[in-house]
């Protein structure tokens, strides 16, 4: 496959899913079926791709957006049910899948077979919280399949590195390999977190958006290669940087943040378009080498059914057995009842199991040979993998969003308190804004004279009184809106240097309110990054305003 070709195929793949996007379908099942017909076209090549670009170029940037735009504030509430899903059930999938697989076929040797489990255990969340966020799903369950989402590709990514060097060594897997996957974890952990300091450090000290975003781009990269290198888990790393710098991305410039959002929803496209289209062009493919191989397209056929029902029941069961960890609070949680799941909640959770881009990646990626040998039924096992992520894709995917009515999973209140927390955190930030303007008011006496300064501070309480009014009417739709208190129309802002300064000076301070409250766990981090938009692009138009003038 060659530059053009390559090319071709992302082009291709994004366009695509911009029709998707724009009609409502299903992307990642319109990708695999546009490939496959594509596939069969005279003159298209086959696509081969080396199982490094995918694991080490497509899968880290892809991890690292998920873990930055991911609260951590829910993952610490939630995470003894998150590490449950997300490491217990990973394991024992991959697991059931390598016995189921091992049966079907016993000359499959039995680390290969866990090759093939690692691969197939995850399930990805992208579809699960489209349309959970579609129907409504209450916070709770959304904050679990994110959470598994990070957490099980880490798992199943390790387990799938421990198997592929039992395969090379023939080595027993559970004993030889558990010291490896301790390595992996702590390593890959603990190297995500310094490196993540690191970068965190230098964001505060760079006043060049586009040079912060630039390291951010290159974060996870190095995160990867870094942890890969040591014998730590790569995926971990990427995990560990992306959510210690989702959670201190307050603290670092406005302008930062405003570049990196829409930079990391650029990348996420084309890189999920393109595994999905890779996918499609080489099922015609893989469906030749199956044909050819010793298998036989009989023997893989059945063993894909076997390994779909197997990674399709094997979750309910799991889920609903191990309920009951849910109810454990672990120290330092902020744990409470509310966050439990109901029995419907916990039904939903263990029907979205759709595989994804982790499956496929990982598939795509079984390396050909090992020492010089070939890898055993690789053609097989890819096409296993395959058809379960299709499989579940079709199967759960398509039918999730009748299960969430059919359960009537209830529409919990989140919205409704997201409304007053936001509320309350502008009366805060008024607040806020006023002790700043308050502290100034001597030293505009003197420089001003008192009428003049009295007149500046007046001018500046009541723009944000407009807005502590409207604060309040959220809380009290019954308050009475000709309050004296908050009366006033929106003056003409301050101008010259003194108004910058104070301008900046307020901005920082309301900041520090919402982070403050973020953190004392008042806040919820979806209100906080609402509100702390709102503050970046006010500091964006007000540089952008200052500069004209200058």
């Amino acid at each position: 496959m060659n530059h053009v070709e390559l090319f071709a195929l992302v082009v291709g793949a994004v366009g695509i899913s911009a029709m998707c996007r724009h009609w409502g379908w299903p992307a990642p099942l319109v990708l695999v079926a546009a490939g496959l017909v594509a596939s069969f076209v005279p003159g298209v090549p086959r696509f081969e791709v080396e199982s490094k670009v995918i694991l080490e170029f497509v899968l880290p940037p892809l991890l690292y957006s998920a873990a930055l735009s991911s609260s951590y504030q829910d993952f610490r509430r939630a995470r003894n049910s998150i590490l449950r899903l997300g490491v217990g059930l990973v394991l024992v999938t991959a697991a059931a899948v390598a016995v189921v697989a091992w049966a079907i076929v016993p000359q499959l040797p039995i680390t290969a077979a866990l090759v093939l489990g690692a691969v197939v255990a995850p399930p990805d969340a992208v579809a699960a919280v489209a349309v959970g966020r579609r129907l409504g799903l209450p916070r709770r369950v959304m904050t679990l399949l994110t959470g598994e989402s990070l957490i099980n590709d880490a798992t199943s990514l390790t387990l799938y590195k421990v198997a592929i060097a039992g395969v090379a060594t023939g080595a027993t897997v559970p004993w030889s390999g558990v010291r490896v996957f301790m390595v992996a974890v702590l390593v890959g952990t603990g190297l995500g977190l310094l490196l993540g300091y690191v970068v965190h450090q230098l964001r505060l000290r760079l006043d060049d958006p586009v040079v912060a975003s630039t390291i951010g781009l290159l974060t996870p990269f190095a995160a990867y290669w870094a942890a890969e290198s040591l014998g730590g888990s790569g995926v971990l790393a990427v995990v560990a940087a992306g959510l210690y710098l989702g959670h201190t991305s307050p603290q670092a410039g406005y302008a930062t943040r405003l570049y990196e959002t829409p930079v990391w929803s650029t990348v996420d496209l084309p890189l999920e378009a393109f595994t999905f289209a890779l996918i499609g062009v080489q099922l015609k493919w893989v469906l030749g080498d199956v044909i050819g191989s010793d298998q036989g397209l009989g023997l893989a056929m059945l063993l894909s059914v076997a390994v779909l029902l197997t990674a399709v029941l094997v979750r309910p069961v799991y889920v609903f057995a191990t309920a009951w960890v849910a109810r454990i609070r672990l120290r330092g949680s902020h744990r409470t009842p509310e966050d439990a799941l109901s029995t419907s909640e916990h039904a939903v959770v263990s029907w979205a199991g759709m595989r994804g881009v982790v499956t496929l990646a990982a598939a795509a990626a079984i390396p050909a040979t090992v020492n010089g040998a070939p890898f055993p039924a690789r053609a097989t096992l890819q096409l296993v993998a395959y058809s379960v992520a299709i499989g579940t894709l079709l199967l759960q995917g398509l039918s999730l969003p009748w299960v969430i009515r059919r359960l009537r999973v209830e529409v919990h209140d989140d919205a409704e308190r997201d409304a007053t927390q936001e509320a309350e955190l502008r009366l805060a930030t008024a607040a806020a804004a006023q002790r700043v303007i308050e502290s100034k008011t001597d030293a505009w006496s003197r420089e001003l004279g008192a009428t003049q300064a009295q007149s500046v501070t007046d001018q500046l309480v009541r723009a944000g009184n407009v807005r502590a009014q409207a604060a309040a009417a959220m809380l009290d739709p019954a308050r009475d809106d000709d309050d004296p208190a908050l009366a006033g129309e929106p003056p003409a802002p301050v101008r010259g240097k003194r108004g910058h300064r104070l301008r900046r000076e307020i901005l920082a301070a309301q900041r520090q309110v919402v982070v403050a409250r973020r953190d004392a766990g008042d806040l919820h981090e979806t209100v906080m990054r609402r509100v702390l938009r709102e503050l970046d692009l006010e500091d964006e138009q007000m540089s952008a305003s200052w500069l004209n003038r200058v």
